[in-house]
């Protein structure tokens, strides 16, 4: 599978470098000098990073091959991408990567399926987001209103998700009332 790591911003300056929007946890090793990174669409890549630095908050990275300001300008807009095989275990039996999140059936403590996990987001507080057309929790709790594609947001916070088995494909949530 792959993953977004950055996302090619406007040219700065007329050497070839560009802004690039920060998609990843660990940006000094993505973004390292030497580092060959796959692109979406495919055939505009790869790109091997040639130099990088911090400039008023942003990453500007130039790539070997795109000398000048028309050059970095046709990448704009490109996704960076790797190959999710190629990140290592996080070591931590309480870290996940969102990928490896995504799919994961939810059910609660009591074993009633909520639906599948379809997406993290982190818009500070991780959360996730529970496609219920998998479930039946709507359903059985009577829930007025409620269609079959809803979506519910569960905070990522042990107290609410004891259990995330990906070996299992499963996440357990112990819902506080009126969360789903």
């Amino acid at each position: 599978m792959e993953l977004v790591v950055g996302r090619i911003g406007r040219p700065h300056g007329v050497r070839g470098e560009v802004t690039v929007e920060i998609r990843t946890d660990d940006p000094d090793d993505r973004f390292a000098v030497g580092r060959v990174l796959a692109t979406d669409p495919a055939e505009s890549g790869p790109l091997t990073v040639e130099r990088v630095r911090r400039h008023s908050g942003r990453l500007l990275v130039g790539f070997a091959g795109v000398g000048d300001r028309a050059a970095a300008e046709d990448l704009r807009g490109l996704l960076l991408v790797i190959d999710s095989a190629d990140l290592p275990p996080s070591g931590n039996a309480d870290e996940f990567y969102d990928h490896e999140l995504i799919g994961l059936a939810a059910v609660t403590v009591d074993g009633m399926k909520i639906g599948v996990v379809t997406e993290v987001r982190h818009p500070g507080q991780d959360l996730l987001v529970i496609s219920r057309a998998a479930g039946d929790i709507a359903q059985e709790a009577g829930a007025p209103g409620a269609a079959e594609d809803d979506e519910v947001m569960v905070p990522f916070v042990a107290a609410l998700v004891p259990e995330v088995d990906v070996g299992a494909g499963r996440i357990v949530i112990d819902p506080p009332p009126g969360l789903l």
